[in-house]
C-alpha cells in the first residue's frame, strides 16, 4: 500500500470536549487508500516539534476524498496544541495511512474503546459486515462521538464516575451485559487492552488490539515504538515488534502487555 506526504486542507475543526477536537481533512491520496485502524503523522510548522504526531483516523470519506481525525490535545506546549490552532482553509502537511490496520469479519464482534482510542472504532464499526456491539469507556459524562456510533452498532457506554452508563469500566459492562461474542477488537490505553486480552484468553475469543505507543519516525526505521512480542521479530532478531509498522494492530497473541 502506497503512502503520501504532503499538504492537506483543512474542512472542519472544532473542539467537541474537554481537550478533544474534531478535524476534517481533504487528503484524496490518503483518503482512497485509507481503512480503519490505519493512521496518519501529522507535521507542524512550529520548527522546535521534530517529531511529527500520530493520529488515528477516525473516519473515512472516500467519495468526498477526506480524513477525520478526533484527537486530544495534551499539554499548552504539544504538537497537538499547535494542530488546535489550525483553521478551516489552512494547509497542514500530512503524511499517510501508515499502520496495519483492523480485518473485518463476517460474524459476531464487539468492539471497545477507551479514551483517546474510541475515535478509530468508528470507522470500523461503519466496516463491519455483521453490526456490532460497541462498548465505549470514558472517564465522565463527556461522551464524545457516542452518538454517532448508534447508526452503526449497538452500544454500551461506562463511565469511571458512573455519570452514564455502567459505573467503572468496558469490562464492567461485559459482566453487566452477560455478553458474549466471537471476536474482540480493542483500542485504549494499555490497562484496558490487558484487561481485554485477559477476558479473551479466559473465555476463549479472537481478540485484536490496537496499540497506543509514542512514535518518532512513523515508518518502522528508528525501533521507538516497539512493543514486547512473544516471538522474535525478524526485523530486530529480539522479542519486539513496531507499533507503526507491524502494528499498530495486533493479534492479541502475538504481544505481551
Amino acid at each position: 500500500m502506497s503512502k503520501y506526504k504532503g499538504r492537506a486542507i483543512v474542512l472542519f475543526h472544532e473542539n467537541i470536549a474537554a481537550d478533544i477536537y474534531d478535524m476534517r481533512l481533504s487528503c484524496p491520496d490518503i483518503a482512497r487508500e485509507a481503512s480503519a485502524g490505519q493512521f496518519v503523522l501529522i507535521y507542524t510548522d512550529d520548527k522546535s516539534k521534530l517529531l511529527p504526531r500520530p493520529i488515528s483516523i477516525c473516519e473515512i470519506d472516500k467519495d468526498e476524498d477526506s480524513i477525520r481525525l478526533v484527537y486530544r490535545v495534551t499539554s499548552k506546549s504539544s504538537g497537538t496544541k499547535i494542530m488546535s490552532e489550525y483553521r478551516v482553509g489552512e494547509l497542514i502537511e500530512i503524511m499517510g495511512p501508515l499502520g496495519n490496520g483492523f480485518t473485518t469479519f463476517d460474524k459476531a464482534s464487539i468492539l471497545i474503546g477507551g479514551g483517546i482510542g474510541i475515535p478509530p472504532m468508528l470507522e470500523l464499526s461503519k466496516s463491519m459486515k455483521v453490526k456490532p456491539t460497541v462498548l465505549l469507556g470514558y472517564r465522565d459524562k463527556e461522551t464524545f462521538l457516542a452518538d454517532e456510533f448508534e447508526k452503526y452498532a449497538t452500544v454500551h457506554i461506562a463511565t469511571e464516575d458512573g455519570s452514564v452508563g455502567t459505573k467503572g469500566n468496558v469490562i464492567d459492562i461485559i459482566k453487566e451485559k452477560k455478553l458474549s461474542t466471537d471476536c474482540i477488537m480493542a483500542c485504549g490505553p494499555t490497562p484496558m487492552l490487558k484487561a481485554v486480552k485477559d477476558f479473551a484468553v479466559e473465555n476463549n475469543v479472537d481478540c485484536f488490539l490496537s496499540l497506543e505507543e509514542r512514535m518518532a519516525c512513523g515508518i518502522g526505521a528508528c525501533l521507538a515504538c516497539v512493543c514486547k512480542s512473544k516471538e522474535r521479530d525478524a526485523y530486530t532478531n529480539s522479542h519486539n515488534k513496531r507499533v507503526c509498522k507491524e502494528g499498530p494492530v495486533f493479534e492479541a497473541g502475538e504481544i505481551v502487555l
